[in-house]
């Protein structure tokens, strides 16, 4: 791992400490083996002249839930380091006091709600403060030797502290092992199943050493020779069981479903591990992702439906166990899945959320092997998982970004997309939060749907192949179809029965009435498995 600090970008900011610190909170969310979707956080200490002409200490400190990748100053919260202070004095402190106090010292009630660490970040004495959950150092730290390694790495580079509740109690820990520290002496905190922690008052130093404790965890992995345990197979494909599964799980979620199949020669080759039963339902990478996957995947077998209905019956009973009474069961449907044979799935009810999910089971799937190769993957036990899974805190940030689109989850098909009906149909599918893929022969069908959540493909849906090519590229993409409009069509100049010539009756009929039923013949079963499905022509 590099630094990407760019002296001549980074001169534009070099008298702005907030704009600094999105400057290398941006490189740090650059790197995806450091954070992923909302991870880690970063914070800067300043002063400030408020209205009445007082200067105050004031720490802004990433909002939960931010992504670093793309983060702006109205990302950061500016919390009064004096109430910060008073807070981390504090013998007790329960969840609710925690975000009713960060709230209010804030001195823009506008921003996002602080981090659930803005406590720790006061409590390390420097002005730029870094956190991550680097993907080598998590990996490491999730093993029966976890300390053990860290300790051979790190010599006494880092302060190691060992896994305690994210937030006030963490903060209290670190205050506990540091109240006689000398910070000059250590580059870093590792947090055990956690992350890392760097720091300085300058923000290219604190970012470079992030940078520096990650790349020796890295370079150990490597000397290790464990990045080649990483197993690989070929593709096998079979795009009608996988509308099957997407339909199961958006039964048991009670929602419309995205489901992204990754067929990567790593993910295959995960899904065929003997061994992979036991090692993928261990527990996540980082306890961050718990609120994205869930504690564990799902297994699918060859009975689908059973599949879905014993997971969601496991996680009733996971939930039974570890509930205090007093909290509310969340929905029982998987996130991701282990499909043997033929990869990892991941689920969301929009393309961006599965995507995100698929990013983590990536990593995770990577981090399991490393982990096993090391001596045993060993991430935390199920008490802390679900703490963490149905802390308010975490909670929060899936609430907010909650959808209420009446076709959220959809997926729909129209031909004839680049003009006229066919263009309208599909944007007002859009907007009610509908995936849509337009087909069309005029090839700047490609250029009007081009996002992430709608595609445009140019076909000719008079041609077999092409329509059944079209089809598969939609279950394919994001997992089976609800939503059919076959719209496209001609018409020709109006002219009596022997007026016309014979290829511009079969012209008609093959766009206007054959085309139709080839389509039909294409996406029946696949709308079979749809959701609430609806044929429109």
């Amino acid at each position: 791992m590099v630094s990407l600090w760019n002296d001549v970008e980074a001169k534009a900011f070099l008298n702005d400490p907030l704009q600094l610190r999105v400057y290398t909170s941006r490189l740090l969310g650059l790197e995806p083996e450091l954070v992923l979707h909302g991870g880690g956080n970063t914070s800067v200490k300043v002063k400030k002249e408020n209205i009445f002409g007082d200067i105050e200490e004031v720490l802004y400190v990433k909002g939960s839930g931010v992504d670093l990748t793309d983060v702006q100053p109205a990302g950061f919260a500016p919390v009064k380091l004096e109430v910060l202070n008073k807070m981390g004095s504090l013998e007790k402190l329960d969840e609710a006091d925690l975000l009713r106090l960060q709230r209010t010292s804030m001195i823009d009630p506008d921003s996002p709600n602080p981090s659930i660490e803005a406590i720790l970040h006061d409590i390390i004495p420097f002005k730029y403060v870094d956190h991550t959950h680097a993907d080598s150092v998590v990996t490491i730290t999730n093993n029966e030797r976890g300390k053990k390694l860290i300790q051979e790495i790190y010599k006494d580079r880092v302060l190691i502290v060992p896994y305690v509740k994210p937030g006030f109690i963490l903060a209290k820990k670190v205050y506990e092992l540091t109240r006689n520290l000398d910070w000059s002496k250590v580059e870093g905190i590792i947090l055990l199943n956690h992350g890392v922690f760097t720091f300085s008052d300058d923000a290219r130093t604190s970012y470079e050493k992030m940078i520096h404790l990650a790349s020796l965890a890295d370079d150990y992995l490597k000397k290790q020779g464990v990045f080649d345990s990483v197993a690989k197979a070929e593709v096998v494909e079979d795009l009608l069981s996988l509308a099957r599964i997407r339909h199961q799980v958006s039964v048991a979620k009670g929602d419309a479903m995205i489901t992204r199949l990754d067929q990567s020669l790593e993910a295959c080759g995960f899904a065929n591990l003997s061994n992979v039963d036991s090692i993928a339902i261990r527990g996540p990478m980082t306890l961050d992702h718990v609120i994205r996957i869930k504690p564990v995947p799902i297994i699918i077998r060859k009975d689908i439906k059973k599949n879905i209905a014993d997971y969601s019956s496991k996680y009733k009973k996971y939930f039974d166990r570890n509930t205090d009474g007093h909290l509310e069961c969340l929905d029982t449907a998987p996130r991701w899945g282990i499909w043997p044979e033929y990869g990892t799935i991941s689920f969301g009810r929009s393309v961006k959320e599965t995507e995100i999910v698929a990013d983590i089971a990536d990593h995770t799937i990577r981090a399991i092997q490393i982990g096993e190769a090391l001596g045993g993957w060993k991430p935390l036990p199920e008490k802390d998982i679900f703490h963490m899974e149905y802390w308010t805190l975490q909670q929060s940030k899936l609430k907010k970004k909650e959808s209420s689109l009446e076709l959220q989850g959809k997926i729909a098909l129209i031909t004839g997309a680049a003009s006229g009906i066919g263009r309208a149909c599909a944007e007002a599918l859009y907007e009610q939060g509908s995936v849509v893929v337009g087909l069309d022969i005029n090839p700047e069908i490609a250029e009007i749907f081009n996002q992430q959540d709608r595609a445009g493909l140019t076909c000719d849906i008079a041609d077999d192949k092409a329509v059944q090519e079209a089809v598969e590229f939609i279950v394919r993409s994001f997992g089976g179809l609800d939503i059919l409009v076959t719209n496209a069509g001609i018409f020709p100049a109006s002219r009596s029965i022997e007026e016309m010539d014979a290829e511009t009756w079969n012209r008609s009929m093959e766009i206007n009435l054959t085309s139709h039923q080839r389509l039909l013949k294409s996406c029946i079963p696949y709308l079979k498995q749809g959701i609430d499905p609806a044929v429109i022509f």
